[in-house]
Formats: C-alpha cells, sequence, structure tokens
C-alpha cells in the first residue's frame, strides 16, 4: 500500500514538473515569436509599457504629495488666507530641521519613483 502511495506521488511530481517545463518552453516560444513580429515592424513593443502602467497608482501618490504645498500656497494667496502661507512656511520651516539623512531619503524616494537620479551627481568625483 505505501508503495503505491509513494509511486503515485513521485508520478504526480514528475507531471508537475513536466507541465511547469512545457509551460516556460511555451512561454519562451511566445516571447521570440513577439520579438520576431516586432524586428519586422508588425507590432509595436509595449512590454515596457505595461510596466510603467502596472506602477501608476504609486506615482500619482507621490505626485499629490509633491504638488500639495503648491496648492496650498496658490489657495493661500488667491483666498488671502493669511494663516495657509504661515503654516506651509512653518512646515518647510520644520522639515528643513530633519536631519540630512531623512532629507535625502525622502528626495531619493521621489526620484527613484520617478525614474531620477538626484544625489548620484553629488557622489561623481570630477
Amino acid at each position: 500500500m505505501w508503495w503505491n502511495l509513494i509511486g503515485m506521488a513521485f508520478k504526480t511530481g514528475v507531471d508537475v514538473f513536466e507541465k511547469r517545463q512545457e509551460t516556460k518552453r511555451l512561454e519562451a516560444l511566445a516571447e521570440r515569436n513577439y520579438m520576431e513580429r516586432v524586428a519586422k515592424g508588425e507590432v509595436e513593443y509595449q512590454s515596457k509599457v505595461m510596466d510603467n502602467q502596472n506602477q501608476g497608482w504609486k506615482d500619482e501618490v507621490v505626485l499629490l504629495i509633491v504638488i500639495l504645498p503648491i496648492v496650498v500656497l496658490a489657495w493661500s494667496i488667491f483666498s488671502n488666507d493669511v494663516h495657509a502661507k504661515e503654516k506651509l512656511d512653518l512646515f518647510f520651516h520644520y522639515f528643513n530641521n530633519f536631519p540630512e539623512f531623512y532629507k535625502w531619503l525622502v528626495v531619493g524616494i521621489f526620484g527613484s519613483i520617478y525614474g531620477l537620479k538626484p544625489t548620484m551627481d553629488m557622489f561623481k568625483k570630477k
């Protein structure tokens, strides 16, 4: 009885492995065929576009955070609300008092999301 169960488990494992290998082979074949069609000009290369669109919501949140002070400043000017500008100035005063590593960390996070490298130029030897 145990030998039958072991044999069945081994056979199932081999079947799963073979199916995975077949799937990888078919995916590679499909990608090769797609790249051949791209090279011939039949279709446009859209892999990078799809990758970039999958990360869209993070970019939108960061963009909202970046332009929020600009919106508050514009609102304080157009609404004649002196307190809003004072609070914005106070925010940047407090932000300026953060440790340098934290400010560069925030800049690095924003830069990496948008594909910028703001700190790399600082460390390059001239």
